[in-house]
């Protein structure tokens, strides 16, 4: 019984890891390798989870300037990834010394943070209106679509976009679940 245990839990870190590379690749990194992996993977993953963070209080306050201001956000960092604070922040305090600085967003990336920005920014739109039913669906959309880019790794944008660019096959091979 030990040995089917102990062989089960290799099977699901094998798995979690053909994951996290699968969401690297995803974002833009082709060539991830799983020692790449290794320090990319979280490095991405700072921004989604801060921005999980940011978007629960939101929801709290259902404040249509802190959706404005935090899709603004996204747009910034989608048209100037050179600039992202969160990347900038993730360099200075969060990343580990021995592993490579976190650069600039390839367009998978950008492209992700530019649909989330302006669907987060369409809520502050629609709550500034007043138009209340729009805002708790596009909530739930996009609180879907963290909880699948967090807990899932899963980023809905970039996979859009490679699907859009024409690659296809790409996409398919970066799903979470796909060997």
């Amino acid at each position: 019984m030990v040995q089917c245990r102990s062989f089960n839990a290799f099977v699901n870190r094998g798995q979690i890891m053909t994951a996290k590379l699968n969401f690297v690749r995803q974002q833009g990194f082709p060539d991830a390798s799983p020692e790449t992996c290794s320090y990319l993977y979280p490095a991405l993953m700072w921004q989604p989870r801060v921005i999980g963070i940011l978007f629960l209080v939101g929801l709290a306050f259902q404040a249509a300037s802190f959706f404005l201001a935090l899709g603004a956000l996204l747009w910034w960092n989608a048209i100037f990834p050179a600039f992202n604070p969160f990347d900038a922040i993730y360099n200075l305090v969060a990343k580990p010394k021995s592993v490579p600085r976190l650069l600039p967003a390839p367009a998978p990336r950008r492209f992700a943070q530019a649909e989330a920005g302006t669907v987060i920014a369409a809520i502050g739109l629609a709550l500034l209106g007043e138009v209340n039913l729009l805002a708790y669906i596009l909530e739930g959309l996009a609180l879907a679509s963290l909880g699948a880019l967090i807990f899932g790794r899963f980023c809905q944008g970039s996979y859009l976009y490679l699907l859009f660019t024409g690659q296809s096959a790409v996409a398919n091979r970066t799903l979470p679940w796909s060997a």
